[in-house]
């Protein structure tokens, strides 16, 4: 029995299924590319986010906006930071002015769910791709695989023979196609169920800090007399 190497499956494919292949390789250094992306992004943000916490908490204990924002300005990769520099810019903003009772607070909350909104899209980006990537190469290598079988029937008609071992090789180089397309649809579904998941956790961490610095704000309007 002869011992096809993989060199051997692709100098036997048809011009549809090396096409099939190149696409889903692309597709697959794609996912990884924007994986690691993706990994040091997050890993950033969450390293920067357990450092701002001791320097932002000291300064707002001791009501120095300028301190904080510029905290919050130094974690710039941070997501809380992020959140809390657009809540603290509002804030302050408003906090000389003579706006209506609870305006200040009310401004700045809408910053904060600005801000979130914003850094959950910057979060997202190339997640779609990941999702279409794990949903579209299996099919995309079935197709492959569709014309792989095919050609392989045609070779043995055109040989006028009959027999597995007729076609044995052609369907093997076929189904090639449709396991790549299940191993980069794979490794799709990996990483976007991770980030997704890492994202969730995010969107909790930056909606209590938004909530705890919602109460901060009111809590100063009081100590100024509701101005």
């Amino acid at each position: 029995m002869q011992n096809l190497t993989l060199i051997d499956l692709w100098n036997q494919m048809g011009m549809v299924a090396k096409s099939v292949a190149l696409v889903l390789f692309v597709m697959s250094v794609w996912s990884i590319s924007v994986a690691v992306e993706r990994f040091l992004t997050y890993y950033k943000a969450k390293k920067q986010s357990r450092e701002l916490v001791e320097p932002l908490t000291q300064a707002l204990k001791e009501n120095r906006f300028d301190d904080a924002l510029a905290v919050a300005e130094q974690y710039n990769k941070s997501h809380l930071a992020k959140v809390i520099y657009s809540g603290l810019q509002e804030f302050r903003a408003h906090q000389q002015s003579k706006d209506i009772p609870g305006e200040a607070v009310e401004a700045s909350k809408r910053a904060l769910e600005r801000a979130t909104a914003i850094t959950l899209e910057d979060f997202k980006r190339g997640l779609g791709g990941l999702a279409t990537i794990a949903s579209t190469s299996p099919f995309i290598g079935l197709f492959g695989t569709t014309f792989g079988i095919i050609n392989a029937f045609m070779g043995m008609s055109a040989a006028q023979s009959a027999g597995i071992a007729a076609v044995a090789a052609g369907i093997a180089e076929a189904l090639i196609t449709t396991a790549f397309g299940i191993l980069v649809a794979v490794i799709a579904v990996v990483f976007y169920n991770y980030f997704t998941t890492k994202i969730d956790s995010f969107t909790v961490e930056m909606d209590n800090s938004s909530s705890e610095l919602v109460d901060y704000f009111i809590q100063q309007k009081g100590k100024s007399g509701g101005k």
